[in-house]
């Protein structure tokens, strides 16, 4: 996919030596990524290489300088826990976060979200937390309800509404204020959340410059 969408845009190719997804990693276009490790360095994607050979080729091939690891979960969803499922960057210094109202720690994706949170907060970054949605319309324990799956596009922001009307608001006015003179847009993409993502999942945004 990579090779056609280059070669129709005019784009040059640059091989990094690593296997994942665009989903996996998170920028804040001043330099700093973000990574759960268990997206990245996992035998099922990149085999034999350490995190620091991983974060070593992540950083060149997006030109930062420094990338915060958190852990993430290892082997129980499809994506071994995208970090765009979990956080965003909004701008240099700024993250939105998505989290449960009440954690269960005994809840490994909750642990990990606490976990990257924390590690972002130590990191100097001004983290707002969204809450995930209380009731929605699909009950399975696979869906994926983030709000943090997102897309930017030319004038406005698309996102997704799982059926809280309080939850679904808050989150498009926390995107409102973080993207001012874009529209949010919110879509019912349940059928997306059913198969283990979400808008962000299911686009690729190209950038400026």
């Amino acid at each position: 996919v990579a090779v056609l969408v280059a070669e129709r845009l005019g784009f040059a190719l640059r091989p990094t030596g690593l296997t994942g997804e665009a989903g996996g990693v998170e920028q804040d276009g001043a330099g700093l990524l973000l990574a759960h490790e268990s997206s990245w360095v996992n035998a099922n994607r990149n085999p034999g290489l350490t995190r620091d050979q991983v974060g070593a080729r992540l950083l060149q091939a997006y030109g930062a300088s420094r990338i915060i690891w958190s852990r993430g979960v290892y082997g129980m969803d499809i994506t071994d826990y995208h970090i765009d499922s979990l956080a965003r960057f909004t701008r240099p210094g700024h993250l939105l976060i998505n989290q449960p109202r009440q954690p269960d720690m005994a809840d490994p994706f909750h642990r990990a979200a606490s976990d990257t949170e924390a590690a972002c907060r130590r990191a100097g970054l001004a983290v707002e937390v969204i809450f995930e949605p209380d009731r929605r319309r699909v009950a399975s324990e696979d869906f994926v309800a983030s709000y943090m799956n997102y897309y930017t596009c030319n004038g406005a922001v698309i996102a997704a509404a799982f059926g809280d009307a309080d939850t679904d608001k808050a989150a498009a006015d926390a995107l409102a204020r973080h993207f001012p003179g874009r529209q949010v847009v919110t879509l019912n993409v349940d059928a997306l959340g059913e198969l283990g993502g979400g808008i962000h999942c299911a686009t690729q945004q190209v950038p400026l410059a």
